[in-house]
Order: C-alpha cells, then sequence, then structure tokens
C-alpha cells in the first residue's frame, strides 16, 4: 500500500462529505422521479413541476458549494481532492440538465409527451437510482463487487438511453411534419439523454475511486 493512502486511512478525516454527497445523490432521486409527471398534467401542474424543479437545482448547488468549501477546509480528506471536485461537479451537471430540460416543457409548451421521452425519463430515473447506491457505497471500498455492479447498471443504461434516443430521433425526422415541433421536441431528447451521459461521468469517478483504493 502507498505511504500517502496509507496515511489517509489512519487519520481522521471530515465525514462531512460522504454526508454531502448523498444528499445530493437523493436530491437527484427527488428531481428524476418527478421529471415523468411533466409528460401530463395541466400547463398549470407543469409549471408547479418545474417550479419544484428549480428547488431541487437550487438545493443541489448549495450542496456543491458545500463541498467546495469543505474541500478548502479540510486538511484530510475520505480520498483525492480531485475526483472530490470532480464527482461534485459532476452530481451537479446532472440536476442543471434536468432542471433545464424541465423548463424547456413549459417554455416551448410542448403539448404532447412522445412516449420515447417518458422512456428515457425513466432510464434517467434508474440510472439515478443506481448512482444513489453507490455513492452510498463510497463509504466502505471494500464493497468492490457491489459498486461494481452499480457502475455496470450506469454502463447499461446509458448504453440503453443512447439507443431509445436514435430511434426516438429518427421516427421523429421521418414522422414530424412541423420543423419548429422537430426542433422543440429534439432539444428535448437531447437533453434527457445528455442527463444519462452524465450519470455515467459521475461513474466514470467512482471507478477511478474504485481502482485507487479498492
Amino acid at each position: 500500500m502507498k505511504l500517502d493512502r496509507l496515511i489517509q486511512i489512519l487519520l481522521p478525516h471530515d465525514e462531512k462529505f460522504y454526508l454531502y454527497f448523498e444528499e445530493s445523490a437523493q436530491n437527484l432521486v427527488n428531481a428524476a422521479r418527478l421529471f415523468p409527471d411533466l409528460c401530463s398534467g395541466t400547463l398549470e401542474e407543469r409549471i408547479r413541476i418545474v417550479e419544484k424543479m428549480h428547488e431541487f437545482e437550487h438545493l443541489g448547488d448549495a450542496v456543491t458549494h458545500k463541498i467546495y468549501a469543505e474541500l478548502s477546509a479540510t486538511f484530510v480528506t475520505p480520498f483525492d481532492r480531485e475526483d472530490i471536485h470532480l464527482l461534485a461537479s459532476a452530481l451537479d451537471d446532472i440536476m442543471d440538465i434536468i432542471d433545464g430540460s424541465a423548463s424547456r416543457f413549459v417554455l416551448y409548451k410542448v403539448q404532447e409527451c412522445p412516449t420515447s421521452i417518458k422512456t428515457l425519463m425513466d432510464i434517467l430515473e434508474q440510472s439515478v437510482m443506481e448512482l444513489r447506491r453507490g455513492i452510498s457505497l463510497l463509504r466502505d471500498f471494500r464493497q468492490v463487487v457491489e459498486l461494481q455492479q452499480v457502475l455496470e447498471k450506469i454502463n447499461e443504461y446509458e448504453n440503453e438511453a443512447d439507443t431509445v434516443f436514435e430511434q426516438a430521433i429518427a421516427q421523429l425526422f421521418e414522422h414530424e411534419k412541423d420543423p419548429v415541433r422537430i426542433i422543440k421536441l429534439k432539444e428535448i431528447y437531447v437533453g434527457v439523454e445528455t442527463a444519462t451521459d452524465k450519470c455515467e461521468d459521475a461513474a466514470n469517478v467512482m471507478e477511478s475511486l474504485l481502482i485507487k483504493h479498492g
């Protein structure tokens, strides 16, 4: 075992990082669970959902800032400072994209939600739930098998989202005649699919941690 890693294990370090990451991950789960509700309901209900998404986004920003502040104030961290920063940024990116995509539903006055968008939202929710599970496992890097399973599932969801996205865009271009609607729906498709990509980015950071500390 490397000397710096041994020192990192033996010295006390701030438990707040784990709590903050878990808080951020739970916030993402809450947002991802609410996301599909945009596919139904009145305009007023959708506006309320978007307002709630903004609240989730603000909470996510607040947690991210707490992580950065703690990073500056803590001498010994539970794992590498760069990885803490990367993981916090990845989680923040996911929330930003979900919030932005939700806003477009109202801004673009989308009346009908294609089935494939709902499918992408469901995939995103499953991916985020796995991400939360993975975050909880960071407290103990001895749970190698469990964490590897989480990373594999997130990768599978990202691949599944890619397939759904490509097929949906092809169908959109083939069957939709209104060019404005094509642009609106394509932006929403891209947003939801990008959020699943960002889940994989967060998973990649956790994989790096597993390699370093597992």
